[in-house]
């Protein structure tokens, strides 16, 4: 696998154990963090291409799922779609959204500053998006979930409406989704209006997956965070 410019270095954070790439700003002036996070059997190179997408300014970390599935495929929880529901390992799952909170206290000690954080990921990575930033809003400014969901499981730990409503978050997601049929964005469309999280939703006419018309609402969603 060939390292994805100019991502070329596989790093690991000392607190957390994750594995990451990172784009930074070639002056080392940091305007905004943007974590991206890949789906379940993929890696921290599959969002790679959004980089091009954000300003020079944006230091921009690709993280890699904790969980090893197979030569270059990893994920942050095993999961079954058996079901009408899909079947998680919640410990894994709560496993993986301690590992990145960790990870974000961590980056910001490195930067030494008041950098604002953004979190995202295509499914399995939008998931655990949604994790962190609705148990710790504190850590992040906005999320993002790409073809993904909140999790039912997460209810206990999500914090309170006065915390969260400083939150921003974007909803992307396929209205011909396979995988994770469109119903779950319109259920965690519905969760979040009732946390007084504010958000937008989009919806598009593909499957799971992401297009250049996610992108660029993604972008433009991003840059007023």
């Amino acid at each position: 696998m060939t390292p994805p410019e100019p991502f070329a270095t596989l790093l690991t954070d000392a607190e957390s154990g994750l594995r990451y790439r990172l784009r930074q700003p070639a002056d080392g002036v940091i305007s905004k963090r943007l974590l991206l996070l890949h789906g379940v059997g993929g890696n921290e190179t599959n969002l790679a291409s959004l980089a091009s997408y954000f300003a020079p300014s944006v230091q921009i970390i690709l993280i890699q799922g904790p969980l090893t599935l197979g030569p270059g495929q990893h994920a942050w929880f095993q999961v079954s779609f058996g079901g009408a529901v899909p079947t998680i390992n919640e410990t894994q799952a709560e496993q993986s959204r301690v590992l990145l909170s960790t990870f974000i206290y961590a980056r910001q000690r490195i930067d030494r500053g008041n950098v604002p954080t953004v979190i995202a990921g295509f499914s399995q990575g939008g998931i655990l998006s949604a994790s962190v930033a609705l148990s710790q809003p504190a850590q992040v400014s906005g999320f993002a979930i790409l073809s993904g969901r909140i999790l039912p499981e997460l209810e206990p730990r999500i914090a309170s409406a006065e915390h969260l409503k400083a939150l921003s978050a974007f909803i992307a997601h396929g209205r011909f989704d396979n995988k994770l049929p469109v119903t779950w964005a319109e259920r965690s469309d519905a969760w979040l209006t009732e946390l007084g999280v504010p958000h937008s939703l989009k919806l598009y006419d593909m499957g799971h997956e992401l297009n250049e018309d996610v992108a660029r609402d993604f972008v433009a969603w991003f840059e007023e965070v």
